[in-house]
């Protein structure tokens, strides 16, 4: 997973939601050392100010904890993490109806979409 940056919002708000989506997606696993933050920007091409911020905000969000002599390190409560998972997936579901509402579909006609789509897929064996 190669870090991806757009300029329509903050670059601390975008490292955030990368580093969210690679715990909740097990890319990072539970109590797993991060990377120094030094590493980190230089993997992400940031100023490590930049990084530094977005890992503090995960602290705060209970994903990330810092242990004073060992570095950063991904949090044991898996609960937060499927929480936070659940959060994404909200999010993400929203997004969808949203959009499928502006192109003129209920959500009862949107949820058909995916539910053909997905039989498409596990008939086609591609799911």
């Amino acid at each position: 997973m190669s870090w991806e940056f757009s300029p329509d919002k903050p670059i601390y708000l975008q490292l955030q939601e990368q580093v969210k989506l690679r715990i909740v997606s097990g890319k990072y696993l539970p109590g797993e050392k991060l990377a120094s933050v030094r590493d980190l920007s230089i993997e992400a091409a940031v100023n490590p100010n930049t990084m530094q911020r977005a890992l503090a905000e995960l602290e705060r969000d209970g994903l990330v904890y810092t242990e004073r002599t060992s570095g950063r390190f991904v949090t044991n409560d898996t609960e937060v993490i499927s929480k936070m998972k659940n959060d994404i997936a909200i999010e993400l579901v929203d997004v969808f109806l949203s959009k499928m509402n502006e192109i003129g579909y209920s959500k009862s006609e949107a949820a058909d979409i995916v539910r053909n789509s997905k039989e498409v897929e596990s008939t086609d064996g591609n799911s």
